[in-house]
């Protein structure tokens, strides 16, 4: 049974991970959108607990352990038919399409209703086969529902750094249905040794006595539950937007940061399920834990934001350098272990005490374990949704730490009050959570110290739900307009003045296109693409959309600061329209076309790069030109080589900036031509603003393009949404387009393919 549940978690956080991937295509990726996606999985954890609950004490141990088989056969059968549903339906058809709050939140209800259900409902019906004495119920529960979570720690670990950047989405989703199988037929070879009678309830004379509930009632332990399930995915939450902003947000973040909470939270499940048969009073073991975790929490969080800027740690997780290989990365990872580990493994132990205190009937075990899970689902979805959204917006991530410290503060002095007046442990641990509330920094002495802000610095910084973007000025005397850094998601995505590559995105397009009326831009960065977006008189409008909304009001601050610079113009002229949104679900709304579209350039390690690299976005952009229209591109590895020109059947990547573009007409190309475009006076005023100490655009495309025609062999796409390859770089080799030296480099890769 141990190798059954433990299988269970691991193949459910698989599915976990890439489901929220593909309702994330269908949703969006704003915080919103994923808060609605992860409302839906909590809710059909929920019902499955509620069913479980009021199911499981009905049925006899055999009866129960068939029930989990079910359930563990069920999700198995969903793992292999989801990605139809999900994907091929939700993502691909009606991304777009639906749009209010509630029916995306009721579509992805619907999409994983049946297989939540199912997870939900598998512990009460597994406590409910296990249950044989009350001495050892609350032991044997929390034993399991460790290995479980130890499973998924695992799962978590093994999915975000092997498994799903070797076999794809596709791959990963089988694999957790042979896992769900395997435990479904592990759980049946027991069939034999269970009993076929429901256990009998207590006598009622000994309830009424209060012997069934000697440490509190059920409905006021599913509140403490609640407060525990809060606390400990807001403090989830804040780990992964601090180490993503410490180590730079990638496809390897978020599970590290989860598998590393769970198997310590699991681990210290199944360390207290050997202490609960000797404790006589669960209740000071579950306070001391649980404001022990977070007191020890804010004390790491307090010794990160010490020490990151001294040696050793600011030799590999400096804000100016690249931390997603080797010393940085792994620097990342011991940072975490020693951040997360710790806390979670104290607030783990809360698990297996709870139970000591809840469980004091044979009869009713199933539905004890089903409500207080449902209360601590109901703890995990008002922390997940209520820091996501409502108090990183309205307090930044510092507030939301200030609060949780109010939060521990407020459970221990209601536990004193009642109880345990002259307890020392409690009393300072109490002490130190109201300390905490002091002590912590403030968000803008953390988002500067972690941005190597300087006293000479003047800096641009916002957060809000959808991240942080923070610019350092380093404005040295003699200088005459912001010089230094932009950050966006611990990222140095680009500089000011903009980066030469970025405004020759921006305006290759224009340049080019012989009538560029309509401009569309996916992402702003730094500024320098959609300014350049503007350097054609013949364009009336640039459109440009930004995924993380900081980004915009950290670009009013430095337009307020300059009001002469290229910035501050974009805000002013009703030329540009600089608009907070998912750029790749803003395309799949309405049906206006563009005569250039462009993106950004991002990072193909990014987290989520991999959407705006796809063949299926690229699709998406395709649809969205105008006749003759152009889409451009930074081309930064061969893979997203390969999968442009498969979409575009006229392609050209410029060299040696990697610059590709794609049409569905021939481009109007010519090297000479555009060259002396670039040196009018009037386009080299334009970039000039943007950057003074930069004119060679022609340099930029000097070496001979590599072209594709309709009838050019094509290597096939090799990025896609449900694998992206390039986004898990660790586990495929990422080559850059500098490789490709002449076109009939790729045209040999299509004939060997």
């Amino acid at each position: 049974m141990a190798i059954a549940f433990f299988c269970s978690g691991f193949g459910a956080l698989l599915c976990q991970i890439v489901w929220q991937r593909m309702l994330g295509i269908f949703a969006g990726s704003d915080t919103i959108s994923a808060a609605l996606v992860v409302g839906a999985f909590l809710a059909g954890l929920g019902l499955g607990s509620i069913i479980g609950a009021k199911l499981a004490d009905r049925l006899s141990p055999r009866q129960a352990m068939i029930g989990f088989a079910l359930a563990e056969g069920g999700v198995a059968l969903f793992a292999l038919l989801s990605k139809f549903f999900l994907y091929d339906f939700l993502a691909l058809q009606l991304a777009g399409v639906v749009d209010a709050p509630i029916a995306i939140f009721a579509l992805c209800f619907a999409g994983l209703v049946l297989p939540t259900t199912l997870m939900g409902a598998s512990l009460p019906l597994l406590a409910r086969a296990i249950a044989t004495s009350l001495d050892t119920v609350a032991e044997r529960i929390s034993s399991l529902y460790g290995l479980n979570t130890l499973g998924a720690g695992l799962g978590a670990l093994l999915g975000g750094w092997f498994i799903v950047g070797n076999l794809g989405f596709v791959g990963a989703l089988v694999l957790a249905a042979g896992l769900d199988v395997l435990a479904a037929v592990l759980a049946l070879t027991l069939l034999p040794t269970l009993g076929r009678d429901v256990p009998k309830p207590a006598p009622r004379a000994a309830a009424a006595a209060g012997a069934a509930e000697p440490f509190g009632s059920l409905k006021l332990w599913c509140l403490l539950v609640f407060l525990s399930g809060y606390v400990i995915v807001a403090l989830e939450i804040v780990w992964v937007r601090l180490l993503g902003q410490v180590g730079q947000y990638h496809a390897y973040l978020f599970p590290t940061v989860l598998g590393i909470f769970l198997l310590a939270d699991g681990l210290g499940m199944a360390v207290a399920a050997r202490m609960v048969r000797r404790l006589k009073d669960p209740r000071p073991a579950f306070f001391i834990t649980q404001a022990g975790g977070f007191a020890l929490a804010a004390v790491l969080i307090l010794a990160l934001f010490i020490a990151l800027p001294y040696w050793p740690i600011n030799q590999f997780l400096s804000a100016d350098v690249q931390r997603l290989r080797g010393g940085g990365l792994a620097t990342t990872v011991i940072l975490t272990l020693i951040v997360v580990g710790p806390p979670s493994f104290l607030i783990g132990m809360t698990f297996p005490f709870v139970q000591r205190a809840v469980q004091q009937d044979l009869a009713s075990v199933g539905a004890r374990v089903g409500w207080v899970q449902l209360a601590n689902i109901l703890g995990n979805a008002a922390g997940s949704i209520g820091t996501g959204i409502v108090t990183f917006h309205l307090l930044g991530t510092a507030g939301t730490l200030k609060l949780l410290a109010a939060l521990s503060v407020l459970l221990m002095l209601g536990w004193l009050w009642k109880e345990g007046r002259g307890r020392r442990p409690e009393m300072a641990l109490a002490a130190a959570c109201a300390l905490a509330v002091v002590a912590l920094p403030g968000n803008a002495a953390l988002w500067s110290r972690l941005h190597a802000e300087q006293p000479r610095h003047q800096v641009a910084w916002a957060e809000d739900r959808s991240g942080v973007a923070f610019f350092r000025d380093d404005n040295l005397p003699g200088q005459d307009g912001p010089h230094g850094p932009f950050f966006i998601q611990g990222f140095s995505q680009g500089r000011i003045p903009f980066l030469p590559i970025h405004q020759f995105l921006g305006a290759v397009g224009p340049l080019i296109h012989p009538d560029p009326k309509l401009v569309l831009c996916i992402g702003i960065g730094s500024g320098g693409t959609p300014w350049a977006a503007g350097v054609s008189a013949a364009t009336h409008q640039v459109r440009a959309i930004e995924l993380v909304g900081p980004v915009l009001t950290a670009l009013e601050q430095i337009g307020e600061r300059y009001p002469r610079g290229p910035i501050a113009e974009m805000f002013r002229n009703p030329r540009w329209q600089l608009e907070y949104g998912d750029g790749r679900r803003a395309l799949s709304k309405g049906d206006q076309l563009y005569d250039v579209i462009q993106a950004d350039a991002i990072l193909p390690e990014g987290s989520h790069s991999g959407l705006l690299y796809s063949e299926e976005f690229l699709q998406q952009v395709r649809r969205r030109l105008a006749p003759g229209g152009i889409y451009v591109q930074w081309a930064p590895t061969q893979r997203v080589v390969e999968t442009f020109s498969t979409v575009f059947p006229h392609t050209l990547l410029l060299m040696p900036s990697s610059v590709i573009i794609g049409s569905d007409r021939p481009i109007p190309y010519d090297a000479e031509a555009l060259a002396r475009r670039f040196a009018e006076p009037a386009v080299q005023a334009h970039l000039g603003r943007g950057n003074t100490g930069f004119s060679d655009y022609a340099g930029l495309f000097s070496r001979p393009a590599l072209s594709w025609a309709p009838g050019t062999p094509r290597v096939g796409a090799t990025l896609t949404d449900v694998f992206p390859r390039d986004e898990f770089y660790l586990n495929n080799t990422v080559t850059g387009t500098q490789a490709l030296a002449r076109p009939q480099d790729l045209m040999l890769r299509a004939a060997h393919r």
